[in-house]
């Protein structure tokens, strides 16, 4: 054992030794004369990797700069991006500024660019479900645009186009060689895309964006040049001059080292170059005819007609069918889900359900489906899939009266008591509108009578005189009331009238 160590400590001294041999140049190799970090540099590695580094002086270069004449908050931290408050319908500037240097796109040269001005989403949650977050804001203020264009205000725009699918946004041709200014309106304001309204100050954030684009060999302007954005809240009307001031006010307060974690406020917002609109620009022009207005239109004369206005029996046993059919089952296919989205004029959701089944679809809640299509259209889902129908404004119950004949065939078959003798089946009418005509069309329907084939419809009064039944007749029945009617042959031998008992 005292061997094993002996030869242990041999070996250790051995390789402290070797150790201390190789370092002991080192302070030669590395002195002055004998090394230089200029020669080291100067190797062919060292320029090759250098010659691949950008040089600081070559920065990239927009061809064009986009200048909204309105301030900057002083409240914004010194590397995040400014935020400029708007007043809501107030006209502000933005300069199309042509920054090309010498032989830039020179295939522009004397030709007219189109540019596309959006207002959209900041917060990256809300830019996922944009489409239904706007149908909700439409539904709310039918008629409005989030984004309008001041057309006597503006210079040097041509062909201005707003369509009416696409509220948020506003296209126009413009000469980058002569002074161009649009002036935007922008109408929404940031507290209507919150879930609770809190004021101004807690709304969500927008982004103004410029798409810019040049025309391709077939006339198109589908060929992008560049896009810049900026960040914005807008307030009502004088709200962004009290939140600019209050800002202001507090930065007074703070102490000097406070204040350099800021950035100045400036008299202008200049927009910072950013990724184009996923939307292409012949999207925009050609989306007029858009899947979900058409559509709707279309949906109501297919179904909702034909079931209030039909003349002939068959129409009601196709409103029948169609009434089962409505509700979406939990074993619907995909395919069959998108379908009942179509049919019911959701079209515009199709592509957002577009893996979903009946089962997926069925259970989703009411929240659910109002924070992903909005408060419009997710209450009117949510009602369709529950198969809700709208509650009528009257019900009456009617009852066809026997022939005298069939009465007195039961009474002679029965042998005990003569009130089982008449069966008297009523059937439910219900009237979405307080009008004769709709009295007239839903007897028709309930009891398979040609509608064309009835000229009047009376109700028997005192001692048996037969009364017109009008609007105003029907707007005082009373809810739930019972009838019996009888048809009698019309004067002239064509066609017959009701008489209500």
């Amino acid at each position: 054992m005292a061997w094993v160590l002996k030869m242990d400590e041999v070996i250790e001294s051995g390789l402290v030794h070797d150790f201390d041999a190789s370092l002991s140049g080192i302070g030669q190799e590395l002195g002055a004369g004998a090394y230089s970090m200029s020669d080291v540099l100067a190797l062919p590695i060292f320029k090759q990797e250098d010659s691949s580094l950008p040089q600081e002086n070559e920065t990239k270069h927009p061809p064009f700069q986009y200048v909204m004449c309105a301030a900057t908050s002083p409240a914004v931290k010194l590397y995040d991006e400014t935020l400029t408050y708007l007043n809501q319908g107030q006209s502000y500037e933005i300069r199309m500024l042509d920054n090309r240097k010498a032989g830039d796109i020179p295939e522009i040269n004397g030709k007219l660019v189109k540019s596309i001005i959006r207002v959209v989403f900041h917060d990256r949650r809300l830019q996922y479900t944009e489409h239904q977050q706007l149908e909700g804001w439409k539904w709310n203020r039918p008629g409005d645009r989030l984004l309008d264009l001041d057309i006597p205000m503006s210079v040097g725009v041509i062909d201005i186009k707003t369509n009416p699918s696409q509220l948020n946004a506003v296209e126009f041709l413009w000469d980058p060689t002569k002074c161009t200014s649009a002036f935007i309106q922008v109408h929404c304001i940031s507290t209507e895309f919150t879930p609770r309204k809190h004021g101004g100050e807690k709304g969500v954030p927008f982004r103004i964006q410029v798409d810019t684009f040049k025309q391709t060999e077939n006339g198109e302007y589908t060929d992008h040049l560049h896009s810049a954005s900026c960040q914005i809240k807008v307030f009502k009307p004088k709200g962004a001059d009290r939140k600019q001031k209050t800002d202001r006010e507090k930065m007074e307060k703070r102490t000097a080292h406070e204040k350099e974690k800021y950035q100045p406020s400036y008299d202008t917002t200049v927009l910072t170059e950013c990724s184009p609109w996923p939307d292409t620009p012949t999207t925009f022009v050609n989306n007029s005819p858009t899947p979900a207005p058409t559509f709707t239109s279309a949906q109501h004369n297919t179904y909702s007609v034909p079931d209030s206005n039909s003349s002939s029996p068959n129409h009601q046993g196709d409103g029948s069918s169609q009434g089962s059919g409505d509700q979406l089952h939990p074993s619907a296919t995909i395919q069959e889900t998108q379908q009942w989205l179509l049919k019911h004029r959701f079209s515009t959701y199709t592509r957002l359900f577009s893996n979903f089944s009946g089962a997926d679809l069925l259970k989703l809640t009411r929240e659910d489906l109002v924070q992903i299509c909005g408060p419009a259209d997710g209450i009117r889902l949510y009602n369709a899939l529950k198969s809700r129908s709208v509650r009528p404004r009257l019900t009456i119950y009617v009852c066809q009266e026997p022939l005298r004949s069939l009465q007195l065939e039961r009474q002679d078959a029965g042998n005990s008591d003569s009130s089982n003798s008449a069966i008297y089946v009523y059937h439910a009418i219900y009237l979405e509108e307080m009008a004769a005509s709709e009295v007239t069309r839903k007897l028709a329907l309930a009891f398979n009578i040609p509608l064309h084939q009835i000229n009047q419809v009376y109700r028997q009064g005192p001692t048996g005189i037969h009364i017109l039944v009008n609007d105003q007749m029907v707007q005082n029945f009373q809810d739930e009331s019972c009838f019996l009617f009888t048809t009698i042959k019309a004067e002239n031998g064509e066609g017959f009238h009701i008489i209500l008992k």
